[in-house]
C-alpha cells in the first residue's frame, strides 16, 4: 500500500466514471457520490456524511467556536484554512492559475473545479434524473429540486432555504448589510455579484457581449442572454399557480410573491411591508423626506423619478399618452388609463362595507376613510386631522395663512386654490359641464355631481358610530351628531329663545322674523328664505323629479315627497 502512495499508481478504478484511486478505502468513499450512501450521522443534529473524515469536520461545529477571526471585517471562521481562504477576498490575492485561461482562484479545490470547465468532467451523477456535475456541491444542490428540501429557516420571515448561502444572502434584506464595499467610489452592496456588475458598468467601459440584432452591448453574458429573449419571444420561465411566463427569473421569483404574499422588506418606522426592494425604498423617502428629483426649469423637487418626467412635461407640453378612443392626450400613462374608464365604465376596486365600486386603488382608500373615520393627515400648527391629503393642504392656506391668490374679477372674491377659483367663476358663467347619466342634471363641480348621484344611487356612506343611522351627506352626520347625541346648541335667538346647534340654520330661522326672502325665482318671482325651498321650487318649472320611489317607479320632485309617498306602501301613519 505505501509503495502505492509513494509511486502516484491508482488501480483502484471507480465502474462508473472511471476514475482511479490509489486504495480500496478511498474509492469506496468516491463510490458513495453515486449511491447517494452517508452512513457516518451527527449525534447532535442527525446530519449525515459518507466519510468519518468529513463527520469528524463537521462535529467541530458543535464542539468549537468560531476562534479564527478576520481582522478587517470581523467574520469568525471555525477553521484556520477557512480563514486563510477568506482574507484572499480582502487582498483579492489568487495564486492558484488555471494553464489554460490563465484565470485565478483564491484555493486549489476552486482551481481544480474549474478546470472541468476545459476537460468537460463532470463526475457527479444525479440518481434520479442521471445529470451530472463538475462539483459535489451543485450535484447537492441540484438533489434538493426533487426532494423539495428547505432545511436553513429565516428567523424574522420564516421563509426556508436549501443552503445556508442563500439565507446569509437573504437574512441581508432584513439586516440592510451590505458588506461589499466599492474601493473607487465607497458604495456598498449586498451581495459581491452586484458590486462585479457595479465596477463594470460603472467605471469601466467593456461591454464584451453585443447584440447582433439592434446593437446593444452588456457587461455580463447573464444578462446578454435575458436580453436576446426580447427578440426572440422566449419566456422558459412559467408560473405553476397562474401560468404567466417570464423572460428572466428574477423577475419570476418577484411575481410569485403575488401568489405566497410574501413582504420581506420591512420598513424600521412604520413596520410597513413590501414584496420588492424598489418600493420599499421609494417608501423610505416619505419619513426622510427626501425629494433627490429637482426640476431645473422651477426648481420643484419630487420623491419619486416617474414624478419628475411627468411633471417635466409641464413645461415642454408633451402629452405622449393618446386615447385610441376619442384621441385625447396625456402627460402620463396613468392619467391615460383613468381616462380610459369613462369609456369602459370598469370599477374593478369594490368596498366591503357598503359595495361601492371605484375605477382606482386609491380612491377606494380614499372611500374607505368614510367607514373607518380615519384621519391621517394632521396638521402640524393646530392638530387638526384630515382624511385626504387636499383638505390638510387647503385647510393650512386658508386658516393659517391669508394668501388667496386667485381673485374673480367679477365679485372680488378670491381663492387660496385654483381648482376651487375655476368653479366659482362658473356661478358668473352659468357653465355645468358636469352632467348625470340618470336625469341629465347638470352641476358646476364633480362633487356637486358626486353627491347629487346618491338621490338615485340611494347610498348613504357616512355612519354614526352611536346610533347606526347612515346619512348621504357628511354635513348631514355632524347635524345628527349635535343634535341628536349632544345638548349642544350654541346659536340662541334673541327675538323667541329657539337654539339651534348649527350657525346656517340659525340664519334661515331668523328670516321668519325679518321676512327676508333672498332667494327669488327668475321666471315667476316668487321668493324663499332658504335655498333649499327654492331649488325644490325650480322643479315645478323644469319638471324634474329626481326621487324616485323604488317598489312603483313613481317620481317626485324633494325627498319629502317621496317619503310621504313611501308611506302607502308600508302603511305607515305619519300622526
Amino acid at each position: 500500500m505505501q509503495k502505492i502512495t509513494h509511486t502516484g499508481e491508482k488501480r483502484y478504478k471507480c465502474s462508473q466514471c472511471g476514475k482511479a484511486y490509489a486504495g480500496p478505502h478511498t474509492l469506496q468513499i468516491h463510490e458513495r457520490t453515486h449511491s447517494g450512501e452517508k452512513p457516518y450521522e451527527c449525534k447532535q443534529c442527525s446530519k449525515s456524511f459518507a466519510s468519518h473524515g468529513q463527520l469528524r469536520k463537521h462535529e467541530r461545529i458543535h464542539t468549537r467556536g468560531k476562534s479564527y477571526k478576520c481582522n478587517q471585517c470581523s467574520k469568525a471562521f471555525v477553521y484556520p484554512g477557512n480563514l486563510r481562504m477568506h482574507k484572499r477576498m480582502h487582498t483579492e490575492h489568487k495564486p492558484y492559475e488555471c494553464n489554460q485561461c490563465t484565470k485565478s482562484f483564491a484555493s486549489h479545490r476552486q482551481l481544480r473545479i474549474h478546470e472541468r470547465i476545459h476537460t468537460e468532467e463532470k463526475p457527479y451523477e444525479c440518481n434520479q434524473c442521471s445529470k451530472t456535475f463538475a462539483c459535489h456541491g451543485q450535484l447537492r444542490i441540484h438533489e434538493r429540486t426533487h426532494s423539495g428540501e428547505k432545511p436553513y429557516e429565516c428567523n424574522q420571515c420564516s421563509k426556508t432555504f436549501a443552503f445556508h448561502g442563500q439565507l446569509r444572502k437573504h437574512e441581508r434584506i432584513h439586516t440592510g448589510e451590505k458588506p461589499y464595499k466599492c474601493d473607487q467610489c465607497g458604495k456598498a452592496f449586498s451581495h459581491q455579484g452586484n458590486l462585479k456588475m457595479h465596477k463594470i458598468t460603472t467605471h469601466t467601459e467593456e461591454k464584451p457581449y453585443k447584440c447582433d440584432q439592434c446593437g446593444k452591448g452588456f457587461a455580463y453574458h447573464g444578462r446578454f442572454e435575458v436580453h436576446k429573449r426580447a427578440h426572440t419571444g422566449e419566456k422558459p420561465y412559467e408560473c405553476k399557480q397562474c401560468g404567466k411566463a417570464f423572460a428572466c427569473q428574477n423577475y419570476y421569483q418577484i411575481h410569485k410573491r403575488i401568489h405566497t404574499g410574501e413582504k420581506p422588506y420591512e420598513c424600521k418606522q412604520c413596520g410597513k411591508a413590501f414584496a420588492y426592494q424598489h418600493y420599499y425604498q421609494i417608501h423610505k423617502r416619505i419619513h426622510t423626506g427626501e425629494k433627490p428629483y429637482e426640476c431645473k426649469q422651477c426648481g420643484k423637487a419630487f420623491a419619486y423619478q416617474n414624478q419628475y418626467q411627468v411633471h417635466k412635461r409641464i413645461h415642454t407640453g408633451e402629452k405622449p399618452y393618446e386615447c385610441k378612443q376619442c384621441s385625447k392626450s396625456f402627460a402620463s400613462r396613468r392619467q391615460l388609463r383613468i381616462h380610459e374608464r369613462t369609456h369602459s365604465g370598469e370599477k374593478p376596486y369594490e368596498c366591503n362595507q357598503c359595495g361601492k365600486t371605484f375605477a382606482f386603488r386609491g380612491q377606494l382608500r380614499k372611500h374607505e376613510r368614510i367607514h373607518t373615520g380615519e384621519k391621517p393627515y394632521k396638521c402640524d400648527e393646530c392638530g387638526k386631522a384630515f382624511s385626504l391629503q387636499g383638505n390638510l393642504k387647503m385647510h393650512k392656506i386658508t386658516t393659517h395663512t391669508e394668501e388667496t391668490p386667485y381673485k374673480c374679477d367679477q365679485c372680488g372674491k378670491a381663492f387660496a386654490y385654483h381648482s376651487m377659483f375655476q368653479v366659482h367663476k362658473r356661478t358668473h358663467t352659468g357653465e355645468k359641464p358636469y352632467d348625470c347619466k340618470q336625469c341629465s342634471k347638470s352641476f358646476a363641480s364633480r362633487g356637486q355631481l358626486r353627491k347629487h348621484e346618491r338621490i338615485h344611487t340611494g347610498e348613504k356612506p357616512y355612519k354614526c358610530d352611536q346610533c347606526g343611522k347612515a346619512f348621504a351627506h357628511h354635513s348631514n352626520l355632524k347635524v345628527h351628531k349635535i343634535t341628536t347625541h349632544t345638548e349642544e346648541t350654541p346659536y340662541k335667538c334673541d327675538q323667541c329663545g329657539k337654539v339651534f346647534a348649527y350657525h346656517s340654520i340659525f340664519q334661515v330661522h331668523k328670516r321668519t322674523h325679518t321676512r327676508e326672502k333672498p332667494y327669488e325665482c327668475k321666471q315667476c318671482g316668487k321668493a324663499f328664505s332658504c335655498q333649499n325651498y327654492y331649488q325644490v321650487h325650480k322643479r315645478t318649472h323644469t319638471g324634474e323629479k329626481p326621487y324616485e320611489c323604488k317598489q312603483c317607479s313613481k317620481s317626485f320632485a324633494s325627498h319629502g315627497q317621496l317619503r310621504k309617498h313611501e308611506r302607502i306602501h308600508t302603511g305607515e301613519k305619519s300622526y
